[in-house]
């Protein structure tokens, strides 16, 4: 906006978008856009009461003492009303009535004493400022009229630059104040655009944030809470079926021990989504014990130098053992269950295998409510550490659970309870 803009339009610029004002993303400068314009709008005023002041003085020394009443009536009744417009225009547009008062005082006061010429600047900057459309257009090319003719007629009429000079002043501040106005709607435009983007991409990252909460937490309950009952399902079935047999109290005491698991894992979600009996011991034991805890036969290999690995990828392999083992258990039918670690220099490795009945992975059923989410949870947990996971398997033949998670080696590093 030009040095006239008033108050209220450049109330309505926005902070965020302006130099100097309090950006959209939180930062703060030392003042905001009103401000700024406000204080060269009293720039303006205040370099209109100086010239003023500057030009009486001068006609007055000019001129003679009977010369000088009606001039200062002139520039009093022009100074009023020029304040009377600054005023109103702080507060919203003033009537039309206002300025065009303002401009016909103004004009025969610059042709009586073409020594208040000067003021014309200010008087200008005011027309564009409190009007709008044509006749914005109308009170400042007035004013640029009466400002030539004042000072064509001080050259007794024998110098055309006094005469075409305001004119084609008037002529370059109007296309110099329509360019900065436009800009200034252009910036509003494109804030209100960007506002709007803004608006929209964070109501578009709650909705993924809350999508991927709900896909973690079915992960956390599909590994522990589902899988555990599923097992103590199976080994309440199979000691009903041979009670009272030494085999159904066996299979009872083992149903009853994963319940226990199960509550305290259920605990553990609703706290902390984590598994504390299982995060304070070394990782190769924690992986045992996982395992075990539905094959109770399996066996643990442990390649490389133990070191301690990222918490996110420790509880991803937790995970992923505590399901494989799940699925051993409820549907593999194995005979053996090997879970092998590996530490390689910048990564860690994960394989669980099985000699069970094996599977034809393309064609293994997707989820649904009786179950099938365990493979899909397992693979979504190892890429979302940007880990590879794979699954081989063959009817009969058994089944290889793999993963592998980036996890650069520390020197001198060594897994530890901690």
């Amino acid at each position: 906006m030009p040095p006239s803009a008033s108050a209220a339009q450049a109330a309505s610029v926005p902070d965020s978008i302006a130099p100097g004002g309090t950006g959209a993303d939180g930062t703060s400068a030392s003042t905001s856009p009103a401000a700024r314009f406000g204080s060269i709008d009293a720039a303006v005023h205040g370099g209109f009461a100086v010239l003023l002041v500057a030009s009486l003085v001068r006609y007055v020394m000019r001129h003679s003492p009977a010369d000088n009443v009606l001039v200062l009536g002139l520039a009093a009744a022009a100074c009023l009303l020029y304040f009377a417009v600054a005023v109103l225009s702080s507060r919203g547009k003033p009537g039309a009535l206002w300025v065009f008062t303002l401009v016909a005082v103004w004009a025969v006061l610059v042709i009586a004493a073409p020594s208040f010429a000067w003021c014309s600047f200010a008087l200008f900057f005011v027309c564009r400022s409190a009007l709008s459309g044509a006749a914005a257009y109308a009170a400042a090319g007035a004013t640029a009229l009466a400002t030539a003719a004042g000072l064509f007629r001080l050259s007794s009429g024998t110098d055309l630059a006094m005469l075409l000079g305001p004119l084609a002043v008037g002529l370059m501040l109007t296309l110099i104040y329509d360019r900065i106005q436009h800009d200034a709607e252009e910036q509003r435009r494109l804030h209100a655009e960007v506002s709007l983007a803004q608006g929209q991409l964070a109501a578009s990252e709650r909705r993924a944030g809350t999508i991927a909460e709900r896909e973690r937490v079915s992960r956390e309950i599909h590994d522990t809470v589902t899988q555990g009952l599923a097992s103590s399902l199976l080994l309440l079935e199979a000691a009903g079926r041979a009670w009272p047999s030494p085999s159904a109290h066996a299979d009872l005491g083992q149903a009853t021990a994963l319940l226990r698991g199960n509550l305290s894992e259920t605990r553990s979600l609703v706290h902390e989504l984590a598994s504390p009996g299982l995060d304070a011991s070394p990782l190769p034991e924690a992986l045992l014990f996982a395992a075990r805890q539905y094959v109770p036969d399996a066996r643990l290999l442990v390649t490389g130098e133990p070191r301690p690995v990222p918490p996110d990828v420790r509880h991803a392999l937790l995970r992923v053992v505590q399901s494989a083992a799940s699925n051993i258990k409820l549907h593999a039918g194995a005979a053996t269950a090997t879970v092998t670690l590996g530490y390689l220099p910048d990564a860690v490795t994960l394989d669980v295998h099985d000699d069970g009945a094996g599977f034809d992975p393309a064609a293994a059923a997707p989820p649904s409510d009786a179950g099938g989410y365990g493979l899909r949870a397992m693979r979504q947990r190892v890429e979302q550490l940007g880990g590879v996971f794979s699954v081989e398997s063959a009817p009969g033949e058994g089944t290889i659970v793999a993963a592998q998670l980036p996890a650069p080696a520390e020197p001198g590093s060594m897994d530890n309870p901690a």
